[in-house]
């Protein structure tokens, strides 16, 4: 759910990563599954499952992963990525300040896979994290940015996590979250005194991401509010439905087409059919079956974000923020949810199946939305907003390289740019051929004419 306020230009800290042991297949759907895990009490304290053991304390923070176990997958820098969120509630009596959050080896404690301190977590002026590394930590309302890294008593943030590996055989099976904070070191009244976690055994090993097909054909697609990092919107589009808290949009792409001059129109920027990619087809990613459609929505005038409108963001809600909209069931508990089409062009009504390839709609400019573009994620059910988004890869495609970002800073809300300027990489090289990768945040990739 885009516009021109889609991306924030922040980076988030670089993580140190460590050798570990080869990921294998559990529980995420998509994936072979495994149901040796257990929980049982031990001397030392809880053994969630082979060689990781949680020791027994007192932790003032209690620490919960939203979403299913998870997987690297490889992006487009030629890193293995894990991306998951989680939720920090301080349950004592006083305020709970955020030292440093520490992810690490669940078999292997001392070993270190990525640190976030508190430059990291949050900043003293938020709008200063445009440039910096910072603002991991913010609130569970639509993820705004906090100032420090202090939780009241009984109150909750989110932390949006993100580190990557160099190989596969570098990435643990299990993580465990270390988390050094001030606050309570016991149930009694008292002041806050140093307190060091180890909490929260996530398994990073559940199988392997899906591979899917392009969604789109042709040159120039640029991969916008990609993953993973949180200062782009999709990443940190956690929200409140069902009575928990979910992330549908964590690796969701808004995919724009530009020319070959590096511009998303020509002609007239307030008419949709100005827009590059316009009507473009869209495709099924993979086969399945058609879960739901909706196709009631007339098209946005561009250049203004509905949720930004005080009367046009009345219309909008959890069924019409995506616009005109196709969810197709993948199969193996996986879903892929295509949002934004265009009014009378679905091709497909609920329980047709689909090949991989059929073209199912055509790309739109409609819900919250301010331009033509085609918002694609895929999730662990069949909710567009109350389900939670999986990591996935696509087969094959060509890198350019990288949008810039100077260009888009300097754009107004029709993306249109100051004469000279372009949207393409300021230095591009040949086309890169790239197989089963997730293309990146800002990306900009060919897709091949099949």
């Amino acid at each position: 759910m885009c516009g021109k306020s889609w991306l924030m230009a922040l980076t988030v800290g670089v993580v140190t990563v460590v050798a570990a042991c080869t990921p294998s297949s559990t529980d995420s759907p998509g994936t072979t599954q495994d149901t040796g895990r257990s929980a049982r009490p031990s001397e030392a304290g809880v053994a969630t499952g082979p060689d990781v053991t949680v020791p027994d304390a007192y932790t003032p923070v209690l620490v919960s992963v939203l979403g299913q176990p998870t997987f690297p997958f490889l992006g487009t820098d030629g890193k293995y990525h894990v991306a998951y969120d989680l939720e920090l509630t301080n349950a004592s009596h006083v305020p709970a300040t955020l030292q440093k959050v520490e992810i690490v080896d669940g078999a292997n404690p001392s070993r270190v896979v990525a640190t976030f301190d508190k430059t990291v977590l949050a900043a003293k002026d938020p709008s200063a994290c445009k440039e910096a590394d910072c603002g991991v930590l913010r609130t569970l309302a639509f993820g705004g940015r906090v100032s420090n890294t202090e939780i009241a008593p009984n109150a909750s943030l989110m932390m949006f996590v993100t580190f990557s590996f160099d190989s596969l055989d570098q990435a643990p099976k299990v993580v465990l979250h270390r988390v050094s904070l001030l606050g309570a070191n016991s149930p009694a009244p008292g002041n806050p005194v140093p307190v060091t976690e180890l909490v929260t055994p996530y398994n990073i090993a559940a199988g392997t991401p899906m591979v899917l097909a392009p969604p789109v054909r042709g040159r120039n697609w640029l991969a916008l509010n990609g993953c993973c990092e949180p200062y782009f919107v999709h990443v940190t589009a956690a929200n409140a439905f069902n009575g928990q808290l979910v992330n549908s949009q964590r690796f969701a792409i808004d995919w724009k087409r530009l020319n070959d001059r590096g511009q998303f129109f020509e002609g007239d920027r307030t008419k949709n059919e100005s827009y590059v990619d316009y009507g473009a087809p869209i495709f099924a990613v993979a086969d399945g079956t058609v879960e739901a459609v909706f196709d009631e929505l007339e098209p946005n005038d561009p250049g203004v974000l509905p949720a930004d409108d005080p009367v046009k963001r009345q219309s909008l809600n959890m069924h019409t923020g995506d616009g005109n909209y196709i969810v197709l069931k993948l199969g193996n508990g996986v879903y892929a949810n295509y949002a934004h089409l265009q009014k009378g062009t679905l091709k497909v009504k609920p329980g047709d199946k689909v090949k991989k390839g059929d073209v199912i709609a055509l790309l739109g400019n409609t819900g919250n939305s301010s331009a033509s573009h085609l918002h694609l994620h895929l999730m662990d059910g069949p909710s567009p907003l109350a389900s939670n988004g999986l990591p996935y890869v696509i087969d094959s495609f060509e890198y350019v390289g990288q949008m810039n970002m100077a260009a888009f800073d300097a754009a107004d809300d029709y993306l249109e740019l100051p004469a000279g300027m372009t949207f393409l990489p300021t230095n591009p090289g040949a086309p890169q051929p790239r197989k089963n990768q997730l293309p990146q945040a800002n990306a900009i990739v060919n897709f091949p004419e099949r």
